[in-house]
Protein backbone atom coordinates (compact mmCIF):
# COMPACT_ATOMS: atom_id res chain seq x y z
CA UNK A 1 0.00 0.00 0.00
CA UNK A 2 1.65 3.50 -0.99
CA UNK A 3 2.21 5.79 1.90
CA UNK A 4 -0.46 8.16 0.83
CA UNK A 5 -3.71 7.45 0.02
CA UNK A 6 -3.97 7.92 -3.61
CA UNK A 7 -7.63 7.82 -3.83
CA UNK A 8 -6.88 4.97 -6.54
CA UNK A 9 -6.95 1.00 -6.85
CA UNK A 10 -3.40 0.26 -6.73
CA UNK A 11 -3.82 -2.91 -8.61
CA UNK A 12 -5.30 -0.96 -11.44
CA UNK A 13 -2.71 2.01 -11.12
CA UNK A 14 0.39 0.46 -9.51
CA UNK A 15 3.93 2.30 -9.19
CA UNK A 16 4.15 5.65 -11.17
CA UNK A 17 0.55 5.52 -12.99
CA UNK A 18 -1.33 6.24 -9.93
CA UNK A 19 0.80 9.02 -8.72
CA UNK A 20 0.59 10.77 -11.88
CA UNK A 21 -3.15 10.69 -11.75
CA UNK A 22 -3.15 11.73 -8.00
CA UNK A 23 -1.51 15.22 -9.24
CA UNK A 24 -2.45 15.55 -13.07
CA UNK A 25 -0.82 19.15 -12.94
CA UNK A 26 2.43 17.58 -11.79
CA UNK A 27 1.82 14.21 -13.71
CA UNK A 28 0.83 15.58 -16.94
CA UNK A 29 4.79 17.14 -17.24
CA UNK A 30 6.11 14.01 -16.52
CA UNK A 31 4.68 11.87 -18.41
CA UNK A 32 5.53 14.54 -21.04
CA UNK A 33 9.00 14.85 -20.12
CA UNK A 34 9.10 10.61 -20.76
CA UNK A 35 7.52 10.97 -23.81
CA UNK A 36 9.80 13.44 -25.50
CA UNK A 37 13.27 11.94 -24.04
CA UNK A 38 11.74 8.30 -24.60
CA UNK A 39 9.49 8.43 -28.22
CA UNK A 40 10.50 11.62 -29.85
CA UNK A 41 12.67 11.47 -32.63
CA UNK A 42 16.28 10.66 -31.87
CA UNK A 43 19.32 8.91 -33.42
CA UNK A 44 18.64 6.71 -30.51
CA UNK A 45 16.23 3.77 -31.56
CA UNK A 46 13.62 4.14 -28.79
CA UNK A 47 14.21 0.48 -27.55
CA UNK A 48 17.73 1.90 -26.97
CA UNK A 49 16.29 4.57 -25.22
CA UNK A 50 13.96 2.57 -23.13
CA UNK A 51 17.07 0.08 -22.28
CA UNK A 52 19.24 3.30 -20.22
CA UNK A 53 16.30 4.05 -18.62
CA UNK A 54 16.08 0.17 -17.51
CA UNK A 55 19.45 0.09 -16.60
CA UNK A 56 19.19 3.01 -14.49
CA UNK A 57 16.39 1.84 -12.84
CA UNK A 58 18.14 -1.41 -12.14
CA UNK A 59 20.60 -0.12 -10.91
CA UNK A 60 18.17 1.78 -8.25
CA UNK A 61 16.33 -1.13 -7.46
CA UNK A 62 13.04 0.66 -8.53
CA UNK A 63 11.41 -3.03 -9.49
CA UNK A 64 8.53 -1.07 -11.06
CA UNK A 65 10.62 0.87 -13.25
CA UNK A 66 12.78 -1.16 -14.03
CA UNK A 67 10.55 -4.31 -14.99
CA UNK A 68 7.86 -1.71 -17.03
CA UNK A 69 10.68 -0.40 -19.10
CA UNK A 70 13.01 -3.39 -19.44
CA UNK A 71 9.42 -4.55 -21.08
CA UNK A 72 9.05 -1.76 -23.02
CA UNK A 73 12.89 -2.12 -24.50
CA UNK A 74 12.52 -5.36 -24.92
CA UNK A 75 9.31 -5.08 -26.98
CA UNK A 76 11.18 -2.49 -29.59
CA UNK A 77 14.68 -4.08 -29.64
CA UNK A 78 15.38 -7.00 -32.45
CA UNK A 79 17.11 -9.26 -29.50
CA UNK A 80 14.34 -8.63 -27.20
CA UNK A 81 13.88 -9.42 -23.40
CA UNK A 82 17.40 -11.80 -23.61
CA UNK A 83 19.08 -8.51 -24.63
CA UNK A 84 17.41 -6.36 -21.65
CA UNK A 85 18.75 -9.38 -19.02
CA UNK A 86 21.94 -9.18 -20.62
CA UNK A 87 22.56 -5.74 -19.97
CA UNK A 88 21.24 -5.87 -16.67
CA UNK A 89 23.24 -8.75 -16.00
CA UNK A 90 26.67 -7.80 -17.39
CA UNK A 91 27.04 -4.78 -19.39
CA UNK A 92 30.14 -4.78 -20.67
CA UNK A 93 29.72 -8.73 -22.44
CA UNK A 94 26.44 -7.65 -23.53
CA UNK A 95 25.86 -8.37 -27.32
CA UNK A 96 24.94 -4.29 -27.58
CA UNK A 97 26.97 -1.61 -29.92
CA UNK A 98 30.01 -0.03 -28.55
CA UNK A 99 28.12 3.19 -28.84
CA UNK A 100 25.58 2.07 -26.37
CA UNK A 101 27.69 0.24 -24.31
CA UNK A 102 29.43 3.84 -23.59
CA UNK A 103 26.19 5.91 -23.43
CA UNK A 104 25.03 3.06 -20.64
CA UNK A 105 27.98 3.58 -18.78
CA UNK A 106 27.25 7.13 -18.48
CA UNK A 107 24.26 6.78 -17.27
CA UNK A 108 25.41 4.34 -14.83
CA UNK A 109 27.33 7.09 -13.43
CA UNK A 110 24.73 9.55 -13.42
CA UNK A 111 22.81 6.72 -11.29
CA UNK A 112 25.57 7.25 -8.91
CA UNK A 113 26.13 10.72 -9.11
CA UNK A 114 26.79 13.38 -11.78
CA UNK A 115 30.09 14.25 -10.52
CA UNK A 116 30.75 10.78 -11.25
CA UNK A 117 30.48 11.89 -15.10
CA UNK A 118 33.63 11.97 -16.11
CA UNK A 119 35.73 13.39 -19.38
CA UNK A 120 37.13 10.03 -19.92
CA UNK A 121 33.32 8.52 -20.27
CA UNK A 122 32.92 11.01 -22.63
CA UNK A 123 35.28 10.95 -24.65
CA UNK A 124 35.00 7.25 -24.56
CA UNK A 125 31.31 7.66 -26.05
CA UNK A 126 32.20 10.67 -28.50
CA UNK A 127 35.47 7.64 -29.96
CA UNK A 128 32.33 5.05 -30.29
CA UNK A 129 30.57 7.72 -31.85
CA UNK A 130 27.81 9.38 -29.86
CA UNK A 131 27.13 12.24 -30.95
CA UNK A 132 26.45 14.98 -28.14
CA UNK A 133 22.99 14.95 -28.67
CA UNK A 134 23.19 11.25 -27.70
CA UNK A 135 25.37 12.00 -24.78
CA UNK A 136 23.34 15.37 -23.68
CA UNK A 137 19.67 12.75 -23.77
CA UNK A 138 21.37 10.04 -21.97
CA UNK A 139 22.37 12.27 -19.13
CA UNK A 140 18.75 13.60 -19.04
CA UNK A 141 17.53 10.34 -19.47
CA UNK A 142 19.43 8.80 -16.48
CA UNK A 143 18.64 11.95 -14.55
CA UNK A 144 14.93 11.87 -15.10
CA UNK A 145 14.96 7.87 -14.28
CA UNK A 146 16.72 8.85 -10.89
CA UNK A 147 14.03 11.43 -9.95
CA UNK A 148 10.76 8.58 -11.32
CA UNK A 149 12.46 5.94 -9.50
CA UNK A 150 12.43 7.95 -6.32
CA UNK A 151 9.05 9.41 -6.58
CA UNK A 152 7.47 5.82 -7.43
CA UNK A 153 9.89 4.14 -4.81
CA UNK A 154 9.65 7.31 -2.26
CA UNK A 155 6.12 7.14 -2.21
CA UNK A 156 5.84 3.08 -1.43
CA UNK A 157 3.62 2.47 -4.53
CA UNK A 158 2.90 -1.20 -5.54
CA UNK A 159 5.95 -2.55 -7.63
CA UNK A 160 4.44 -5.76 -9.05
CA UNK A 161 0.70 -5.79 -10.24
CA UNK A 162 0.68 -9.27 -11.67
CA UNK A 163 3.44 -10.46 -12.70
CA UNK A 164 5.25 -10.20 -15.76
CA UNK A 165 2.14 -10.59 -18.05
CA UNK A 166 0.86 -6.77 -16.92
CA UNK A 167 4.72 -5.81 -17.74
CA UNK A 168 4.37 -7.21 -21.20
CA UNK A 169 0.81 -5.56 -21.85
CA UNK A 170 1.48 -2.28 -20.87
CA UNK A 171 4.94 -2.30 -23.10
CA UNK A 172 2.97 -2.68 -26.00
CA UNK A 173 0.33 -0.30 -25.44
CA UNK A 174 3.65 2.07 -24.78
CA UNK A 175 5.24 1.07 -27.84
CA UNK A 176 2.18 1.68 -30.26
CA UNK A 177 0.69 4.56 -28.44
CA UNK A 178 3.47 6.38 -26.08
CA UNK A 179 3.66 8.18 -22.46
CA UNK A 180 0.31 9.80 -22.80
CA UNK A 181 -2.41 7.18 -22.79
CA UNK A 182 0.02 4.42 -21.08
CA UNK A 183 -0.75 2.52 -18.34
CA UNK A 184 2.45 2.17 -17.03
CA UNK A 185 5.14 4.89 -17.45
Amino acid sequence: MAHIDLGLNEQEFPGITGLLRFRPETGHPLGQLAEVLLRGDHSLSRGERELIAAYVSGRNECRFCCDSHSAIAAVQLDAGLPLVEQVHADLESAAISEKLRALLRIAGAVQVSGRAVTPALVEGARQAGASDVEIHDAVLIAAAFCMYNRYVDGLGTLASPDGPSYYLAAAQHVAQRGYATSPAS
